[in-house]
């Protein structure tokens, strides 16, 4: 196996074409500190230099995994880690205010045990918070040396445009990375972010190409899922049969089993590659929760497809075509607050 590497937008990192994503290190996915000590040692061994997690996953659990895991291998490492959502009980221990973002920041980095953070991202927009607000105290994290630079996730295109507007606006750093959901079944962000991302010179490192075990292998049609483990677990109405939505995803993913057995690959390693085939990706986030699975993903890490193949995988899900909601439990708020999208009664009689 042959690691590939990247530039990372415009930062001039160079970064392995998969990341290591930590979301299942810790209670929600693998408790075992030592064994997930191991996987990442693992990874590192046959060339990733790029770990990912956050802040909420295992409610800092997973950060302070990585910390010690990355004891004396610091320097050989680029860490990345995000900042959103809720860090205990409380107001004001969530979203992307100058006031959360600064404690949020000391607290990843005890955890990491770490002076500085490679890649800080906003983990989801805050319709809240002023975009002008989150730019600003992250251009002063990275004057003063806590991050190196920073960067947004699940971010719709317009909400990037408008970020690097007011960074050149206001002489603020740019968000230098998205980080979306992207897979052979979710490729909706092929319209609008990722034609954005490259105009705009950012690196892009990408969730959940898997998508969410459909592409694993184990999780097929006709065949029970266990959902006692990992991300079944989490979410067992994504994996409900009788759910349209997960009936369409069962579907596509079968065609693709089918595909990557005549082309001699496996599933998990069919679908790594593609999502790396973009021009637009920098490094594709590969989760595991086992060594098993880390091994596996290991395998597509020097696949290429040729065009031939890349037809075939448009016929099963066009380009742009999502089979399912990539952006999991959260929504916009102009999509989910009633108020953002019905006129006040008042307001539609009086225009009657």
């Amino acid at each position: 196996m042959t690691m590939r590497y990247r530039v990372l937008g415009g930062t001039g990192i160079e970064v392995s074409v998969h990341c290591l994503g930590a979301m299942m290190f810790g209670s929600v996915g693998n408790p075992d500190h030592d064994d997930c000590i191991r996987i990442i040692h693992t990874a590192l061994d046959n060339g990733i230099n790029f770990l990912d997690t956050a802040d909420m996953y295992s409610s800092g659990e997973s950060e302070e995994i990585v910390g010690k895991a990355l004891k004396g291998r610091r320097d050989d490492v680029v860490l990345a880690t995000k900042v959103h959502f809720p860090m205990g009980e409380g107001r004001n221990r969530s979203g992307n205010s100058r006031r959360w973002i600064v404690r949020a920041v000391e607290d990843s980095l005890r955890r990491l045990d770490t002076d500085h953070i490679d890649l800080y991202q906003i983990h989801r927009p805050d319709y809240r918070t002023d975009i002008e607000e989150t730019l600003s105290v992250l251009t002063d994290l990275v004057r003063a040396g806590k991050i190196r630079a920073f960067g947004s996730s699940t971010f719709p295109a317009e909400e990037i445009v408008a970020a690097h507007a007011v960074s050149d606006r206001m002489g603020f750093g740019r968000f230098r990375t998205e980080q979306p959901p992207y897979s052979l079944l979710t490729r909706g962000i092929e319209t609008s972010v990722l034609p954005t991302t490259r105009r705009l010179g950012m690196g892009v490192l990408v969730w959940s190409p898997l998508a969410w075990g459909y592409l694993s292998g184990k999780v097929r049609k006709g065949r029970p899922v266990d959902l006692s483990s990992g991300r079944a677990a989490l979410y067992p109405s994504r994996f409900d049969p009788s759910l349209p939505e997960n009936a369409a995803k069962l579907d596509a993913a079968e065609q693709f089993a089918l595909l990557a057995e005549e082309i001699g690959c496996s599933l998990p390693e069919l679908a790594l590659a593609f999502t790396s085939t973009h021009p637009a990706v920098t490094s594709t986030i590969i989760g595991p929760r086992t060594m098993e699975q880390l091994e596996s993903a290991l395998k597509g890490a020097s696949l290429t497809l040729d065009d031939a193949i890349l037809d075939r995988i448009d016929e099963i899900v066009p380009p742009g075509t999502n089979v399912y909601d990539a952006n999991g439990a959260w929504k916009p708020p102009s999509l989910t607050d009633l108020n953002l999208r019905r006129r006040p009664v008042a307001d539609r009689a009086a225009a009657e």
